[in-house]
């Protein structure tokens, strides 16, 4: 039996096309999946789209669309934008789901009748980019933390009752280190909003339609804390008045909530909270993911700096684009990125690195062996051994992507193409190819580079899927499981076809002018 392994994102908002760095949540997420995968677990994945809420009611009218028109047309192009990406899914949950809503509803029901829900009156500052109500003290020069106009709301509304979950809530998070991450992420958390009682949290609006109904209060719309993070365990198939579907019971609790770090208060406060209510197991850890800055500034439409995920790859390419955002984001500070820094990491790690090793050891097979390499593997005469090397790298990604240092991890995989590039240098198999003595050594050389390059595609797989694939097609391998790096010397003798390019390598001013002119 493979251990179950459930992994979500947060479903993206069906209110605009999605840029980089809100894609970038689902290529980690789709990593992670991946190795996890090739580890032997049984994963599932689930992701998708918040498509209720006045924004989107709003964006629908201007666009002369319904709302569940307007919500098909954006959740639609998210999909395409996945795929364009390689990012696979088991599940892509949309909160208009029949399957969803029906869940929704019986869970305001069932919250309800045991008390945890009680009809009030809400009135405050209303934003509608945030679609929450905000402090008074929040607000600066007339406008809100998100830069609208908020506006004076009086309205009655349900509410769901936190103050009597806090501290349980504290307790768990203290029993469970892991619950929260980064740390500094779980310290904001009990800093900012759990060590003073918490107010009742609006749940239910009537200030517009587009939402789950609430049957026995007509007018009133479920809001989105129980509306779109329910969608974790409705994807599972969870309905408080059915029995437990095979799926909750295998995969619940969830072993990550992978979010970005702006709305880590909804999952790691309110979330856990709803799911108290219900009587169910908390996700085993919430991460908090950094944002993608550009520039080392917030991607904004009104500042003009927002790079989009279509654009990118255009010029690009998928695998440079998931390397990039992969490797250059750490795991608990923000990254930035720019087309100057992407033609950088193109040019140095993809190309000057991987693609070279690859083209450089297969041409060598080529001009001095005739494209045949044979499996001779002597007592390492060189300082450097690739053997040692390869055998120490995947437990140290397995263990870096235990701890989801995703970034570190693809680092792995470069530093072991940088080292095979130096054992190259060190060893200067063109010194012995002409040495009837050296046959043996040459032999060597050239086995244990390809052997090397073998262990960068298996495991390449998780990051970047389609140069594993590549690479494998090149030195002519077809299994990339992990299995077949237990023992360092996998790689079956034979004959190698000629090398292809793998990544152009860009004149940095042709390509920033090529992309600048496109962009405006």
């Amino acid at each position: 039996m493979k251990t179950p392994y459930y992994l979500t994102t947060a479903i993206a908002y069906s209110s605009a096309i999605p840029h980089i760095g809100n894609v970038y949540e689902a290529i980690l997420a789709d990593a992670i999946v991946r190795f996890k995968r090739l580890d032997g677990y049984d994963v599932r994945f689930q992701t998708g789209t918040d498509e209720h809420g006045q924004k989107i009611e709003n964006k629908a009218k201007e666009a002369g669309m319904s709302p569940k028109d307007y919500a098909d047309m954006i959740s639609s192009e998210i999909k395409r934008i996945y795929k364009l990406v390689d990012v696979e899914y088991d599940l892509f949950v949309r909160t208009t789901d029949p399957f969803h809503e029906d869940s929704v509803k019986a869970i305001f029901k069932r919250l309800f009748d045991q008390g945890d829900i009680t009809l009030g009156k809400y009135e405050g500052w209303y934003s509608l980019s945030e679609e929450s109500f905000i402090l008074e003290k929040d607000i600066v020069d007339g406008k809100g933390p998100s830069g609208d106009v908020p506006v004076w709301t009086s309205e009655d509304t349900y509410f769901l009752r936190l103050e009597p979950y806090r501290q349980r809530l504290l307790d768990h998070i203290e029993a469970h280190p892991e619950f929260i991450q980064p740390e500094s992420r779980k310290n904001e958390m009990i800093r900012t909003f759990l060590s003073e009682p918490l107010p009742d949290l609006s749940i239910s609006r009537t200030s517009f339609a587009w939402g789950v109904p609430v049957d026995f209060a007509p007018g009133h719309v479920v809001y989105v804390w129980i509306d779109a993070l329910s969608n974790y365990i409705t994807g599972l198939g969870y309905h408080p008045e059915k029995p437990l579907t095979d799926l909750f019971k295998t995969y619940w609790p969830a072993d990550v909530h992978l979010i970005g770090k702006d709305i880590l208060r909804f999952h790691t406060i309110y979330w856990p909270m709803i799911l108290m209510a219900l009587d169910l197991p908390l996700p085993k850890q919430v991460f908090g993911h950094p944002w993608i800055l550009v520039n080392k500034g917030k991607m904004s439409k009104s500042v003009g700096n927002v790079m989009y995920t279509d654009s990118l790859v255009k010029h690009f390419g998928v695998d440079p684009v998931r390397y990039y955002v992969l490797h250059e984001i750490p795991f608990a500070a923000d990254g930035n990125i720019t087309y100057e820094l992407l033609i950088e990491r193109t040019n140095s790690d993809l190309a000057n690195t991987i693609g070279n090793l690859v083209n450089r050891t297969i041409g060598m097979a080529h001009k001095y062996r005739e494209g045949v390499i044979e499996k001779v593997i002597l007592d390492e005469p060189y300082e450097l051994s690739l053997k040692e090397k390869c055998e120490a790298v995947l437990p140290r990604i397995r263990a870096l992507m235990d701890d989801l240092k995703v970034s570190d991890a693809l680092e792995e995989v470069v530093q072991l193409a940088r080292f095979a590039n130096k054992y190259i240098d060190v060893s200067e198999p063109w010194k012995l190819k002409n040495d009837p003595e050296k046959a043996d050594v040459l032999s060597h050389i050239l086995y244990h580079l390809v052997e090397t390059i073998r262990v960068v595609a298996v495991v390449m797989q998780p990051f970047l899927p389609k140069t594993a694939l590549e690479i494998a097609r090149q030195i002519g391998v077809s299994d990339l499981s992990f299995q077949t790096l237990d023992v360092f010397g996998g790689y079956e003798p034979q004959t190698l076809g000629k090398p292809t390019v793998m990544f152009e390598r860009y004149d940095p001013e042709a390509k920033l002018k090529e992309i600048l002119e496109d962009v405006e």
